[in-house]
């Protein structure tokens, strides 16, 4: 006997208050840079289920400009000057086009060192071109993330179209449909970041966000989504769209029973989110099993430190944060992969 609508949303665990909330909402529609706190359902079986508590909620559009910051300068005002890691400037957009797709060739290979691309065709990773912001690079379908060289990047319009001045082979229709809405949905995302981890399946279907249980994980406090109308591969445009409504302005998004995804300004920042995320999450898993095992609740960061800690890392500190892991990508190249383009400026 199939269950009445109000049994459904008892058993997704939605309190009495929530639950006449859900049946008496009006209906909302899809609209970019909106913070949406209901994620949608293709699934005949599963029901969308409210994920925040204000469903009116919105917040401005993150800015496109870089918000920059390394850190801080130590040692006192008498210190002599010491090199250290910003973001580049560029001669040309041309230069600006060849670093990120040197930076996005070197995340797929270390997210293949890191065993993201077990997963046979499963997995994608784009980049904005900064000539045409309305196509995107992307890596092509079924071939391997260590290996992967700029030239060997597929150029994508907003349409899905394979164009000329890339590689002119296949990609992942379901990336290029999540990947497609988010760009549109966002201006500010320069890269986004998606594969299948043990870790992110496994967490995905508890359905919950990550707690500020440790440092790292503040990095994500109350900056994430979770997208819990799970609606099969991501063959159809409205799947795309309800991943971009879930991850809403925020630097990722937990999909449930699938795994999740990141954004940033630069393709290091979204791959260092992305195996940041991958791992806070095991952490989680980690703690909440000892303390189930203990019979204790785990001990949370505060809202003051947590959020502080977040608001540390800014567009440049996340690029800084995957400097280490680029490095050891171009050595272990050995001179396929260069450490630096043309036409790339160091900023002071």
């Amino acid at each position: 006997m199939r269950a009445s609508k109000p049994a459904l949303l008892r058993r997704v665990g939605l309190n009495a208050s929530s639950r006449l909330q859900y049946l008496t909402r009006p209906k909302p529609l899809f609209r970019p840079n909106t913070i949406s706190t209901r994620s949608i359902s293709t699934s005949a079986t599963a029901p969308a289920a409210i994920v925040a508590e204000n469903p009116t909620k919105q917040t401005p559009p993150p800015p496109t400009a870089f918000t920059y910051g390394a850190y801080q300068k130590v040692g006192g005002p008498n210190a002599k000057s010491v090199y250290r890691i910003r973001i580049p400037k560029f001669e040309s957009l041309e230069a600006e086009r060849a670093f990120r797709k040197l930076h996005h060739a070197a995340a797929l290979r270390w997210l293949g060192y890191q065993g993201y691309n077990n997963e046979g065709a499963g997995g994608h990773v784009t980049v904005r071109d900064p000539i045409m912001p309305d196509h995107f690079w992307i890596n092509p379908h079924g071939k391997s993330f260590s290996h992967m060289r700029p030239e060997d990047l597929v150029l994508v319009s907003k349409d899905g179209e394979v164009k000329e001045g890339g590689n002119m082979h296949s990609i992942n229709p379901a990336g290029y449909i999540i990947h497609a809405a988010v760009h549109e949905a966002r201006p500010d995302v320069v890269a986004a970041v998606h594969c299948h981890s043990v870790p992110s399946k496994a967490f995905s279907a508890i359905g919950c966000k990550l707690e500020p249980i440790n440092q790292d994980a503040c990095r994500f406090y109350n900056d994430h989504g979770i997208y819990s109308g799970f609606g099969g591969i991501a063959f159809k445009a409205d799947e795309g769209k309800h991943i971009a409504q879930a991850l809403g302005n925020t630097k990722g998004v937990i999909l449930q029973n699938h795994g999740h995804l990141t954004v940033a300004k630069t393709v290091d920042g979204a791959a260092f989110l992305f195996g940041a995320m991958d791992r806070c999450i095991q952490a989680q898993l980690l703690a909440d099993a000892a303390c189930a095992g203990r019979g204790t609740k785990t001990v949370k960061v505060g809202h003051e430190e947590a959020s502080y800690t977040r608001n540390t890392y800014n567009d440049e500190m996340v690029y800084i944060m995957f400097q280490s892991a680029f490095e050891d990508v171009i050595k272990a190249s050995h001179g396929e992969l260069p450490m630096h383009v043309q036409g790339e400026i160091p900023r002071e």
